[in-house]
């Protein structure tokens, strides 16, 4: 049985109401997540994005979530001022297999919200920074939460690999990668 320990909960909080889909927030996390930070902007690249429904002209930032290792079966509706949603909209699952949502565009690698954790950590995450709207706010608060592993970007590029390309080619691949290395 885990164990029980108290822990910082940070929490990004969306509120759709608010958002214009100014998109400020899938540029700054591109920035901040590209490799020399802020070299590029590639929304594509963003783990959030901001799903618009030009039918209803709503618009919903989603922050890309846990993995999803096989496409939900449930199809559920949801009714919101008298207007039917798919639940899919509201979805940040990664590495759906129904959509590349949350997928980097190159390498189709899963891109999961880290609310930009990092050395030294900054006070909120970027895509809350720069929202002038209050579409999206920042909540840290203490909970008493059972210990579990978490699963890292590593974790999460392994598993995929070895579910696109099977576990003999990644090894094949890693060994191989290794001896070039090794080799002056």
């Amino acid at each position: 049985m885990a164990e029980k320990k108290k822990k910082i909960v940070k929490q990004i909080i969306i509120n759709a109401d608010e958002c214009n889909g100014c998109r400020a927030c899938e540029a700054i996390c591109s920035g901040y997540h590209s490799t020399d930070k802020f070299s590029i902007i590639n929304p594509g690249r963003s783990r959030i994005f901001v799903h618009w429904d030009p039918y209803r002209n709503l618009f919903v930032p989603v922050l890309g979530g846990p993995q999803a290792p096989a496409e939900c079966l449930a199809r559920n509706k949801y009714i919101i001022d008298g207007k039917e949603y798919d639940e899919c909209l509201f979805c940040g699952a990664v590495d759906c297999p129904s959509r590349e949502l949350f997928q980097d565009p190159d390498s189709k690698l899963p891109l999961k919200c880290d609310s930009c954790e990092s050395e030294p950590p900054l006070e909120e995450p970027m895509c809350v920074q720069v929202c002038i709207n209050d579409a999206l706010t920042y909540e840290e608060r203490e909970e008493e939460v059972e210990e579990e592993r978490e699963w890292d970007e590593l974790d999460m590029g392994l598993e995929h690999l070895i579910k696109t390309f099977g576990p003999d080619k990644v090894l094949e691949t890693f060994e191989r990668l290794v001896k070039k290395e090794q080799t002056p």
